[in-house]
């Protein structure tokens, strides 16, 4: 076990984290082993992915990787059949793979749109719908949805990645309410970063990524828009994931973490 899962908050707790390759996904899944949970990592990305596992074991913790694309029915139902067989039970889902695709609404492909739907909210759902179940099997559950500021209030052009992240914040009000009325014992509720330092920021705009003008100052862009100026860390979000998935946040369901340093306020 982690040095601190003596004592930790998810101590024999089974955890799912999508995207965790990097950025929130990679602290997510590294705090929560340090609080005792075993860890089921997923992402696309499998080097960078098999690496965020060996991170948690070589602290003591105990975590496996899985090759996911989350847009995929069969692979969401391997994913659980394989952390069910390993790991002997499903309790946290941390919904975190995204992208961000922006640009002018006018000008955006079908395809970018469907690309960024798909990862985004169809990505969320699949979990959603396969997880719940291991959930109740395994006697309670917390799904933790990743949302964003931008699911709170629009942003020009970024309309489309606005319309998943908006999507991901009702829907989680959704089926926490069906989780509530049928008895289930599932928590769901969405996380809201503001203006973190994570890789998302070099790929907003793929359309210019030829002459690296589709990278975006995240440090400069939180000077002047969060009251502070201090851009966030993963490791920000991933405490708050935390403090979702632990029985610490058992009266909660169906709301918002919003983490932004006040940039919504």
């Amino acid at each position: 076990m982690a040095t601190e899962s003596a004592s930790g908050r998810v101590v024999g707790k089974v955890a799912i984290v999508t995207g965790g390759a990097s950025g929130i996904g990679r602290s997510c899944a590294i705090r929560l082993a340090d609080q005792g949970a075993t860890v089921m990592v997923t992402d696309i990305q499998d080097e960078a992915g098999k690496a965020t596992a060996a991170a948690i074991r070589d602290k003591g913790g105990h975590a496996q990787f899985m090759h996911h694309d989350v847009t995929s029915e069969p692979e969401w139902e391997q994913v659980v059949a394989a952390t069910l067989a390993a790991m002997g039970g499903v309790h946290i889902l941390v919904n975190n793979a995204g992208i961000g695709i922006g640009g002018s609404i006018v000008t955006m492909a079908l395809t970018d749109w469907q690309r960024q739907q798909a990862i985004n909210l169809d990505g969320v759902f699949l979990g959603v719908k396969h997880c719940i179940p291991a959930m109740i099997e395994s006697g309670s559950g917390s799904i933790i949805n990743m949302s964003s500021v931008a699911g709170l209030k629009g942003a020009a052009s970024l309309a489309a990645y606005n319309a998943t992240k908006g999507g991901v914040r009702l829907f989680t009000k959704g089926v926490a309410l069906e989780c509530a009325q049928k008895r289930w014992p599932v928590r769901v509720n969405s996380v809201h970063p503001g203006i973190i330092d994570t890789p998302i920021w070099t790929k907003i705009n793929p359309a210019l990524q030829l002459d690296d003008s589709h990278i975006i100052d995240a440090q400069g862009l939180a000077q002047t828009a969060v009251p502070s100026g201090v851009l966030g860390s993963p490791e920000d979000i991933a405490n708050g994931v935390l403090f979702l998935a632990s029985d610490d946040s058992s009266y909660m369901t169906g709301t918002e973490l919003v983490i932004d340093g006040g940039l919504s306020a």
